[in-house]
């Protein structure tokens, strides 16, 4: 009688019939990379650049730390002139400040994201008063709030208006 290895691994000393399942190990595959699949880059525009460039805010991390964020947060160009942005000149209008907003918009956020069953983005609603010269009442406004990798892939939160890329 031969050994035959079945499927669990488990050796059978009675003869199998042709049908029966056995395993074999598949040669191991070459890792593919990302170059491989779609080929070279053209062009890379990191999180850093962006910050630079001011196409994206950092929010300090002390406030950030105290609306309950562990990792960094930024906020895109448009959210920020949309939902935080503030002077002394939109006062005519109504009596606020950029910090009061910015906090508005980070605990709307923190709220959002602890009620949100998805892992990587989350729609937060909140109420700003518009920057239009005129606007006394708070409206309603839409962020996204997404969850990704950094330029080192450490996890980084990106707040945007929705559709933004």
């Amino acid at each position: 009688m031969t050994d035959k290895t079945l499927i669990d691994g488990t050796a059978n000393p009675d003869n199998l019939g042709p049908d029966a399942m056995r395993w074999t190990p598949e040669p191991e595959q070459p890792a593919v990379s990302v170059a491989d699949l779609f080929g070279e880059v053209i062009h890379a525009y990191s999180r850093a650049s962006a910050l630079a460039d001011g196409a994206l805010v950092a929010v300090g991390d002390d406030i950030a730390r105290e609306a309950g964020f562990t990792v960094p947060v930024a906020l895109t160009a448009a959210a920020w002139a949309d939902c935080v942005a503030w002077t002394e000149e939109d006062n005519r209008q109504t009596y606020q400040d950029e910090s009061g907003r910015l906090w508005d918009v980070l605990w709307m956020t923190h709220y959002a994201i602890s009620r949100s069953s998805d892992g990587s983005s989350c729609t937060v609603e909140l109420y700003r008063v518009p920057r239009d010269g005129e606007s006394h009442e708070s409206e309603q406004a839409w962020l996204l709030a997404t969850c990704g990798p950094g330029d080192g892939m450490e996890p980084v939160l990106t707040i945007s208006l929705p559709g933004e890329d």
